[in-house]
C-alpha cells in the first residue's frame, strides 16, 4: 500500500515537471514571436489608453463656425456664449463659404444668424435660424444640435429680458451620479476596453500556439514524448493565461489608473481573480478553435465570429435588459456575460466577493465546461495525427 502510494506520488510530481517543462516551452516560443510581443503591448496600452481618451461620448471641443449677417450685439452675444470644453473657439464664414466648409470637413456644426436678426427680435417676429450639420461625425452631431439649440435659446432670451430668467418649479429634481460624478467616459471606455482584450488577446495567443506548432510540424515531436495531451493543452493554457493576466494587471496600474486617472473602487485581487477564470474559459476556447481551423487565416475568421457576439451582447456596450429576451438567456453560456457583470461590480461600484460570487461560480462552470469540451476535441485532432 505504501509502494502505491509512493508510486502515484511520483507519477504526479512527474505530470507538474511535464507541465512546467512544456510551459516554459511554450514562453520561449512566444518570446521568439515578436508580432504577438507587439500585440500584446498595443493592446494593453495603446488600445486602452485611445479608447479612454480618443472617443467621448459626450461633446467635447466641437468645431463650430458661424456666418454672421447681422452683425449686432445679438449675434455677438451668441457667438461669444460658445467656448471650451464643448465647443472650440467659433470660426467667422461668409455665407458662400459654408457650405465649402461642411464638405471638407472642416467644422461639425455652423450657425448662420441672417440680417436684421436682432431687429427682428426685439419687434416681436419670430426669425429663423439656420444650423447646418455634419452627420457624418454622429458621436457629436445629435447631441451638439441640442446643446446649440439650448445656448441660442438662453442668450436670446436672456438678452429679450435684459436678465437671466429662473423659473421656480414646483418639483425640484436633483440629479446624483453615482459610480461616475463627473461623467468622464474614460472611466467606461477604459475599463471595459481592458476586458475586451482580455478574452480577445487570450484565444489569439492560444490559438496561435497550438495552430504555430501544427504549421511548424512540432506537434509530432510531442506526439513521441511521455506526455499527455491533458499535459500539453495545460501548460499552453497556463502559459498564455499567465501572460494575458500580468499584461492585465500592468495596463490596469501603469495605463488607467496611472496614465488616464481612471479610480478603481474595488479590490484588484478579486478582478485579477475573476479575469483568471475569465482567462481559463477563453484560452480554453481558443485551443478548441484551433483544432477546428487548418490555418491562421481561417482561425482569425473564426475569431470574428465568436468576438463579435462575446463583446456586443455581454451587457459590456448596451445592458442587456434593453436585449431580447431569448438573447439574455443564451449569453448566459458565455463566459464574458458573466465577467462583465464582475468586473464592473469590482472595478465601478466596489462589490466584494459577497456580491460577485454567482458570476464567479458560473464562470468556473463555464471554464469547467469549456476545458473539457477542448480537452476531447484535441485528444481526438492528435489521435489523428498519430
Amino acid at each position: 500500500m505504501k509502494q502505491q502510494q509512493t508510486t502515484t506520488q511520483q507519477g504526479w510530481r512527474q505530470k507538474l515537471l511535464n507541465i512546467w517543462f512544456l510551459l516554459q516551452k511554450e514562453l520561449w516560443s512566444l518570446w521568439r514571436e515578436p508580432v504577438m510581443l507587439l500585440l500584446i503591448g498595443v493592446s494593453f496600452s495603446l488600445s486602452i489608453y485611445l479608447a479612454g481618451s480618443s472617443l467621448p461620448e459626450t461633446l467635447h471641443k466641437a468645431a463650430i463656425a458661424i456666418v454672421d449677417e447681422d452683425q449686432s450685439p445679438l449675434s455677438l452675444r451668441i457667438q461669444s456664449a460658445f467656448y471650451p470644453p464643448y465647443f472650440v473657439k467659433p470660426a467667422l464664414l461668409a455665407l458662400d463659404e459654408a457650405d465649402a466648409a461642411l464638405d471638407a470637413g472642416r467644422y461639425s456644426f455652423v450657425l448662420n444668424i441672417p440680417p436684421e436678426f436682432q431687429q427682428d427680435v426685439l419687434a416681436g417676429r419670430s426669425p429663423a435660424l439656420q444650423l447646418s450639420v455634419d452627420a457624418t461625425r454622429i458621436s457629436q452631431a445629435f447631441s451638439g444640435a441640442g446643446y446649440i439649440e439650448q445656448i441660442v435659446t438662453a442668450q436670446i432670451s436672456e438678452y429679450q429680458h435684459k436678465h437671466r430668467s429662473n423659473t421656480t418649479l414646483p418639483v425640484e429634481l436633483v440629479l446624483r451620479a453615482r459610480f461616475n460624478p463627473n461623467l468622464k467616459s474614460a472611466w467606461f471606455g477604459a475599463v471595459m476596453e481592458l476586458i475586451n482584450m482580455v478574452t480577445m488577446i487570450s484565444i489569439v495567443l492560444t490559438g496561435a500556439a497550438l495552430i504555430r506548432e501544427r504549421e511548424h510540424g512540432t506537434i509530432e515531436h510531442l506526439l513521441v514524448m511521455p506526455v499527455t495531451p491533458a499535459e500539453i493543452m495545460l501548460a499552453k493554457i497556463l502559459s498564455m493565461g499567465a501572460v494575458v493576466l500580468i499584461a492585465t494587471a500592468l495596463s490596469l496600474h501603469f495605463i488607467i489608473q496611472g496614465v488616464l486617472q481612471v479610480p478603481i473602487e474595488g479590490s484588484v485581487l478579486l478582478f485579477l481573480a475573476c479575469a483568471a477564470l475569465q482567462l481559463a474559459a477563453t484560452t480554453s476556447m481558443g485551443i478548441f478553435m484551433a483544432t477546428i481551423a487548418r490555418s491562421m487565416p481561417q482561425f482569425g475568421l473564426m475569431m470574428i465570429l465568436v468576438l463579435l457576439p462575446l463583446q456586443l451582447l455581454s451587457g459590456g456596450m448596451t445592458p442587456r435588459e434593453s436585449m431580447p429576451q431569448l438573447v439574455q438567456y443564451l449569453m448566459l453560456a458565455a463566459p464574458n456575460t458573466h465577467f462583465v457583470q464582475a468586473s464592473q461590480a469590482i472595478l465601478y461600484r466596489g462589490a466584494g466577493f459577497a456580491v460577485v460570487w454567482p458570476q464567479l461560480l458560473a464562470l468556473s462552470l463555464i471554464a469547467a465546461t469549456l476545458f473539457w469540451l477542448s480537452l476531447a476535441r484535441f485528444r481526438a485532432t492528435l489521435s489523428k495525427m498519430a
